[in-house]
């Protein structure tokens, strides 16, 4: 019989901040003894002629979840054990600034230590901003003297610590990039049933998918599968396509009984529009691209002649489930998609592309409408610009479509003489397919018009639509206009799906502070239910700091949107430094939660989170998209500016010395932009911005298209006080902020070369500059290693310059002697 003693009495959570101190840990949390039998000596050696030794149990796996569930360690000892046991020791550190310090553990002389569950070697500790888990797994042998333990942290005393902080967790970047979602929910044609396709991103960025198919009025699940499944248009039955014998089938599922019935053996592609009748279905055949005759030289024919596969094209092909015969049903060069088909089967709603670079907008439109049974197609538009999605409603009577205020003839614009709409403002509308009569829909409706799908239920058309910094859910009638806000419970609604038969819709969505729910709603009293709340799963233990709006009228009378966030120990009598964040062009920075800007995982380490939405952006009424155009960031600039200044002014609590900026794309563009007019800012960043307005104009893959949105019917040539004058890069002596570039070395949207030349600009200035570039990244870093070590830099330099520690920064980029 032995005793092992540990000096780590039950305390209160205690606090750790000034300069090198060390800290007892005080409360720990135990799990133990797991007793592990020594294994049957079936040979005296191993297969590496190495003799057993007792002290390799400590290897013994063990989940370390089972050492946070533990009690709480009162009494000093361990308990003992006749043979050799495992024991864990467990305590939180929680940590809202990047933390330097070292773990010492004195004793137990046979034990490992797991941080966040992995097994570390060493005892210094490089903490990012989080609530981290430290366990300590111990081995006792029979007969070993008592041994007494201690467990401490020393700090670098710049980083204020809490052990064993007990109203929950930090929010972290790892629960952003890791974990469960619903990526989508589609409903049986009769309302009966559900099914909620799941995926699952895993710490590396491995993804699994799962798809569940429930019964909608009990919960109750029938079925789990990790093929993809999809309603049948014609009963509940479900259908999916397998690779058999190097042969694609298309089989039906039933979803009560499993039954698997082969409908097509060898069908042509996974990738098809199945027509209401459920007897054939269409899809794209791709043609051969044209080839240069020199394999070493290659002729541009067109700007978008630089994109891979912009040269491939494909034609529409219809394939008979019963016969397994494919027909032809388009011809040609332009490229071809498919848009509808009618209830009964019998025609084919498609849209046919072209480019003509000579005009705006360059990309041009063709809406046919095909007599699947004589051939018979009627032109219902003719290389129309500014053309979004088509549908075809359930009776093959009526188009609807989504259109910039420009498109159909201006039918749809609602702006004062002299003002461009925004390309990226969508109306609503709809045509009548005898007359071609088009009638707009969303003339005087603000918000700007997503996703839309018909009832075959009800005869309306159901639409998300951006309203401000919310996407919103809609109805509309298409007989008399009528627009109605369904009042969905969730401030961004991610995707909708309608029943076929039944007055039921179920949609996603999430909030500035909660993840992913599953509702349905009745279209017929309104009622909604909540399904699913996957939030409560995903952020269940943590602690948020709240989200509040925050009113705000500019100079010029414009109310603009503002939202802010505050660090989830908010302390109104502290000073805290604060990030701003914002796009400034077309779109508005929404109420999403795990965007890749995450506001709550910014608050957490310590800042208050700004979010303005200037004007330009789409989802506020074309008056306030067009600001826009033709600005080329004058007067969003301003407007960003007014809200910080405002937001410091009325609230105490903000340091206004340690204000940051972050932006993207265009957004990127704006942080360089907003320090050639302001010095408000203690640090910016720009990822992938654009720096010059000419070049980018010639150069990206999508620059002279983007610039038929924000410069239409301007040029470089013509506009110089546009493309030059508001161009960062022409103003580089104005900037003082320091400013960190953040570029993918492959982006074929906002060339790299953007920041190489605003970076060379602030370099050769003398000014406070970084350039981060993300190896094989496009516009987007997408990767999950690389957007880890990509969102770090970005705390990282912030932490540098608005909470004054370098450290983060200097141990991700030491300095090199070049």
């Amino acid at each position: 019989m032995y005793k092992k003693v540990i000096c780590a009495a039950c305390g209160a959570a205690l606090s750790l901040s000034s300069f090198g101190e060390t800290i007892d840990i005080k409360s720990l949390n135990y799990s133990g003894p797991f007793e592990v039998a020594t294994p049957f000596m079936l040979d005296s050696i191993d297969a590496n002629s190495a003799k057993f030794d007792t002290l390799a149990i400590l290897k013994t796996p063990i989940s370390m979840n089972a050492a946070e569930k533990g009690s709480k360690f009162t009494n000093q000892v361990l308990p003992a054990s006749r043979t050799p046991a495992l024991h864990l020791l467990n305590f939180t550190l929680d940590n809202g600034r990047y933390f330097n310090g070292s773990l010492k553990v004195s004793g137990l002389k046979n034990r490992e230590i797991y941080l966040d569950g992995k097994l570390i070697t060493d005892e210094k500790l490089a903490l990012a901003p989080a609530t981290h888990s430290i366990t300590v797994k111990c081995l006792t042998l029979p007969g070993n003297q008592p041994d007494s333990v201690r467990i401490s942290i020393e700090s670098d005393g710049k980083t204020q610590v809490t052990i064993n902080k007990e109203q929950g967790r930090r929010y972290t970047l790892q629960d952003v990039m890791t974990g469960q979602r619903i990526l989508s929910a589609a409903l049986s044609p009769s309302g009966k049933y559900l099914l909620t396709t799941y995926s699952f991103t895993h710490e590396g960025g491995d993804n699994t998918f799962n798809t569940q198919i429930s019964e909608l009025s009990s919960g109750r699940v029938l079925l789990s599968s990790t093929e993809t499944l999809r309603w049948m248009p014609d009963c509940d039955q479900l259908y999916l396509t397998r690779n058999v014998n190097k042969k694609l089938r298309f089989i039906t599922l039933n979803p009560l009984t499993h039954e698997e019935q082969v409908i097509a053996d060898d069908i042509p592609t996974h990738s098809f529009m199945l027509s209401p009748t459920a007897d054939f279905f269409v899809y794209l055949k791709n043609q051969d691209e044209p080839k240069e005759k020199n394999a070493d030289l290659y002729e541009i024919v067109n700007p978008e002649d630089r994109q891979p596969g912009w040269r491939s094209r494909a034609s529409l092909m219809k394939f008979d489930l019963a016969s397994g015969l494919s027909s032809p049903l388009t011809f040609g060069y332009r490229n071809v998609t498919p848009a509808g088909i009618s209830a009964d089967g019998s025609k084919l709603l498609f849209m046919a592309y072209d480019t003509k670079v000579e005009q705006r907008p360059s990309s041009v439109v063709s809406l046919y409408l095909l007599d699947l049974k004589s051939g018979a197609c009627m032109t219902l538009l003719e290389n129309e610009g500014f053309i979004g999605g088509a549908s075809l409603s359930p009776d093959g009577k009526t188009v609807a479509l989504t259109a910039s205020p420009e498109g159909l003839g201006s039918i749809g614009k609602n702006l004062p003489d002299g003002m461009t709409p925004n390309m990226y403002d969508n109306q609503l509308y709809v045509m009548d397919v005898a007359t071609k009569k088009v009638t707009p829909l969303t003339r005087d409706f603000n918000p700007s018009v997503e996703s839309f799908a018909w009832s075959k239920a009800d005869g309306n058309i159901y639409f998300t639509a951006e309203d401000r910094d919310l996407k919103s859910l809609y109805r509309v009638n298409p007989t008399n206009g009528q627009i109605d806000n369904l009042k969905a419970l969730e401030e961004y609604v991610m995707s909708f799906d309608l029943s076929a038969t039944a007055p039921v819709l179920v949609y996603t969505g999430q909030g500035a502070s909660n993840s992913d729910r599953l509702y349905s709603v009745s279209l017929k009293n309104g009622r909604q239910n909540l399904i699913e709340d996957l939030s409560a799963k995903r952020l269940e233990g943590v602690r948020l700091g709240e989200c509040k709006g925050w009113p705000f009228v500019t100079s010029r009378g414009d109310s603009i949107s503002v939202r802010y966030i505050l660090p989830p120990d908010f302390d109104p009598s502290e000073k805290y430094p604060m990030i701003v964040n914002y796009y400034g062009g077309c779109s508005p920075t929404s109420r999403t939660f795990e965007s890749r800007y995450p506001h709550h995982v910014y608050a957490a380490h310590g800042y208050v989170v700004l979010v303005i939405i200037p004007r330009g952006s789409a989802g506020f009424g074309q008056e306030y998209a067009a600001h826009h155009v033709n600005t080329a960031g004058e007067g969003v600039a301003d407007d960003i500016i007014e809200a910080v200044k405002a937001f410091t002014d009325s609230h105490s609590w903000v340091d206004s010395k340690k204000i940051g900026c972050i932006g993207a794309s265009y957004g990127g563009f704006m942080t360089q932009y907003l320090q050639t007019k302001t010095d408000i800012f203690a640090a910016g960043i720009s990822h992938a911005g654009i720096s010059d307005h000419t070049s980018y104009w010639g150069e990206g893959y999508w620059g002279y298209s983007y610039s038929e949105v924000c410069m239409a019917n301007s040029y470089p040539w013509t506009r110089k006080d546009l493309f030059v004058d508001r161009s960062p890069l022409f103003n580089a002596d104005k900037i003082h902020t320091p400013l960190l570039f953040l570029h993918g070395d492959s982006d074929t949207n906002v060339p790299f070369g953007e920041s190489i030349q605003m970076y060379t600009a602030l370099k050769r200035l003398g000014r406070e500059t970084a350039f981060v570039a993300v190896r094989g990244a496009n516009h987007q870093v997408t990767e999950f290693n690389k957007r880890k070590q990509w969102q770090e830099t970005i705390f990282a330099w912030f932490a540098k310059y608005l909470q004054d520690d370098p450290s983060w920064w200097e141990a991700m980029y030491p300095k090199k002697s070049l």
